[in-house]
């Protein structure tokens, strides 16, 4: 998807993440106002404020009442409540995909196991490399399959941007629950060359599943995650409770 193609938020969201990203807004720099911000870019504090409200979620800036906006002090800190799907805005993790493979085969020789499929039972089977927000680096694999019925035309969608909750939302599937499993993983010498790192090098390896409203399983995930790339965190409010 062209850049131009993009909503006006997530064009906005993009900017000013390459600039924190870039290094030209250091950590503690102070980001333009929504005012400004809506002025530069042509469009409503409405829309300014989701593309804000984005980088928060992703880390990247922190918000002060009455202060302003500025870049956090670290910036590759990624919400695993946005990779669990809890934060429903915008993708699972930020930066677009490389596509190694797309295909529709038997669930039996899917690469992931799906609970209730039969062998033969069609699934959509994606492999794909994500790529930092500046597209220079490798940042993960990510391995998803999900039931054809689920996902008819995934293919015919845009891989490079789309995520498998983001696809499945637009199609109006309701997801009902979430579980992400985070584990220690030693890198094989695929991943090793991949990453530039050596083999048996420890990283995080992510298994995500996640249900419809009738218990039906929708979607598997796998992602590869090298120790390096960020730092990953759950921030909840304790207010109330």
């Amino acid at each position: 998807m062209a850049e131009r193609d993009l909503p006006l938020y997530e064009q906005i969201r993009r900017e000013l993440e390459g600039n924190i990203r870039g290094g030209r807004w250091q950590p503690g720099t102070r980001v333009p106002t929504e005012a400004e911000l809506g002025e530069r870019f042509g469009v409503s504090r409405i829309t300014v404020q989701r593309a804000l409200r984005e980088l928060v979620d992703a880390g990247l800036v922190v918000r002060y009442r009455r202060h302003g906006t500025f870049v956090a002090q670290t910036t590759d800190e990624e919400n695993l409540l946005r990779a669990a799907g809890v934060l429903t805005s915008g993708p699972e993790a930020h930066g677009d995909h490389r596509v190694i493979s797309a295909k529709v085969l038997p669930a039996g020789g899917a690469a992931l196991r799906l609970p209730g499929l039969d062998d033969n039972d069609a699934v959509v089977q994606l492999d794909r490399h994500k790529l930092s927000p500046d597209g220079g680096r490798v940042t993960g694999t990510e391995l998803a399959v999900l039931p054809f019925r689920f996902a008819p035309d995934l293919l015919d969608q845009d891989l490079v941007t789309i995520t498998s909750h983001m696809y499945l939302r637009d199609r109006g599937v309701s997801l009902r629950r979430s579980r992400l499993y985070v584990e220690p993983y030693s890198l094989d010498e695929e991943h090793a060359e991949l990453f530039g790192l050596k083999p048996g090098t420890a990283v995080f390896r992510w298994l995500r599943t996640t249900w419809a409203e009738n218990d039906e399983v929708v979607e598997h995930l796998e992602m590869i995650l090298p120790t390096d790339t960020s730092r990953f965190y759950v921030e909840t409010s304790l207010q109330g409770r």
